[in-house]
């Protein structure tokens, strides 16, 4: 597994993009996208040193959001979802959303699931 971004869960993704461009040199910029299956908008920040920051915002992230906490997931990237997420299952993971195409990462899949530390997120290289 290799770090690829951390979530951040948002009220208003332009808001909050300027907020990030205030504190951080931001690079790059993914379109803003609506994710029907994961029912949110997205959008990636990357900084000048590398770190992606993805922005969520929508019906997924409502609770959160209300609560006013900020941190959502970190994601990884695996070159076998399947086996990763077996793997993880087996060492006391829970599965919370099973692999589905995620359009921000052009359709690659990506998977949630509850461990130790809190939500993870795999985002398939392939």
């Amino acid at each position: 597994m290799k770090f690829h971004h951390v979530g951040v869960a948002c009220r208003n993704m332009d808001e909050e993009i300027a907020n990030i461009c205030r504190i951080h040199d931001i690079v790059n910029k993914s379109l803003v996208v609506h994710d029907e299956q994961q029912n949110a908008e997205l959008v990636l920040l990357t900084l000048s040193d590398g770190t992606n920051i993805e922005l969520i915002s929508g019906k997924q992230v409502e609770g959160l959001v209300k609560k006013n906490i900020a941190y959502y997931h970190i994601c990884f990237e695996v070159d076998d979802i399947d086996v990763e997420i077996e793997r993880l299952v087996n060492d006391g993971a829970y599965l919370i959303s099973p692999p589905k195409p995620a359009i921000l990462f052009d359709n690659r899949k990506v998977a949630f699931l509850n461990v130790s530390y809190g939500m993870i997120e795999l985002l398939s290289t392939k």
